[in-house]
């Protein structure tokens, strides 16, 4: 009995995760169905970010704050489901910028907000933080394979529905879940501030953003690659299952390559991974072939995101934990959604989506070295510290 909130968490991320699958993995195509160009469509998908870049610190603030991560997720799945039920009826490009806002505004902390929550409880009950956060994944998978049938089955323009539906299971699971007590200190504006101004932490994430970009604009661009390659939208739904079925696995691994790794080793490890990913993915000329190197999503994504989740909470202070883990989910998804919509879109329009892909290769190889670097620098400065 005593795993019951454990079980009733990862029910939640199952949930979370499938309403954030729709968005990632159809909306771009929706669009494009509208007769929206290349550029408008980068632009939607580039709001969204901006709306969580705005709203993402304010959320682990007051979960930190009010040492309530449960109440935050109850309000913003509310916002979700309203914004979700508005979008049904508006069908012009300016309603759009306003809704993919909302939508994003609201969204997000749903998901980022849980892997806190699961991070917590993983510390509490001795637990695997991957054993966890692989339901979520498993949710994104299983969604992208149902949905993309029932889409083509339907139309994309019934995109809404499947939507509507989830974040709703979404919400009355999310009744069910118990938050962990945290550090009884109380978090102020100027706490936030400092971790905000965090000279390490701010590093780390400049370099991580150089691989996060290419990893959001192949989220955002993969089912329009998919597409153009003559590829049926259900065969989306299949490169996203199989992607993310990789990183459950890897997550349910997780603690095995965390005890014998280093964070910033296997985040270099994976920036290796996602270079040779978006290198091929550049190369293909059929569809088909898009789905055995979704495999490797799970060697990157998977291993990149639990090492990295892992290195922040080196870096910052248990009772800013929600802050961080916040933090970090908005320059990864944020602010690398931003950089990742605006740029695919335009490069596309101007040459290829596989001409993008190889950019993206570029990024992440940058990205990783960089990491490379900063982990010498980081060996070197407790070498230090501990001789002093």
């Amino acid at each position: 009995m005593k795993n019951k909130s454990v079980y009733r968490l990862m029910a939640y991320l199952f949930f979370a995760h499938s309403t954030i699958t729709i968005i990632n993995g159809y909306i771009p195509v929706f669009f494009k169905e509208q007769g929206l160009n290349g550029s408008q469509v980068g632009m939607l998908m580039a709001i969204g970010p901006f709306a969580t870049i705005l709203g993402q610190p304010m959320w682990g603030y007051l979960s930190d704050k009010y040492q309530s991560i449960k109440k935050m997720i109850l309000v913003a799945l509310i916002g979700v489901v309203l914004t979700v039920t508005a979008f049904i009826f508006v069908h012009s490009y300016f309603a759009y910028l306003l809704i993919m806002f909302s939508l994003f505004f609201f969204i997000s902390p749903t998901t980022a907000l849980g892997d806190s929550l699961s991070q917590k409880t993983a510390i509490q009950k001795s637990i695997s933080f991957g054993r966890i956060r692989l339901w979520g994944s498993l949710g994104f998978a299983v969604t992208s394979l149902v949905v993309g049938y029932v889409l083509t089955a339907v139309g994309i323009e019934y995109i809404m529905f499947p939507m509507l539906f989830m974040s709703l299971i979404a919400f009355i699971v999310a009744l069910t879940i118990k938050d962990v007590p945290g550090v009884n200190k109380p978090v102020t504006v100027i706490d936030a501030l400092k971790l905000g101004i965090n000279p390490s932490l701010l590093l780390f994430f400049l370099f991580i953003l150089f691989i996060s970009v290419p990893h959001r604009a192949n989220d955002i661009y993969l089912g329009l690659y998919v597409v153009e390659l003559g590829g049926p939208e259900a065969m989306i739904g299949w490169a996203w299952f199989i992607g993310v079925t990789a990183e459950a696995g890897i997550f349910a691994m997780g603690a095995f390559f965390l005890k014998r790794w280093s964070s910033l080793s296997l985040i270099v490890l994976a920036g290796c991974f996602y270079t040779v990913r978006w290198v091929l993915m550049g190369f293909i000329l059929d569809p088909w072939f898009i789905l055995p190197l979704q495999i490797l999503h799970g060697l990157t994504f998977g291993i990149f995101y639990l090492a990295a989740f892992q290195y922040i909470n080196k870096l910052i202070p248990e009772h800013l934990q929600a802050t961080g883990h916040v933090l970090f989910i908005t320059v990864i998804f944020g602010v690398a959604g931003i950089i990742g919509s605006l740029l695919g879109g335009n490069i596309i329009e101007l040459t290829s989506i596989s001409t993008l892909y190889f950019i993206l290769g570029g990024s992440a190889l940058f990205g990783t070295i960089s990491l490379f670097f900063f982990q010498k620098m980081r060996k070197s400065h407790e070498k230090e510290a501990n001789q002093n």
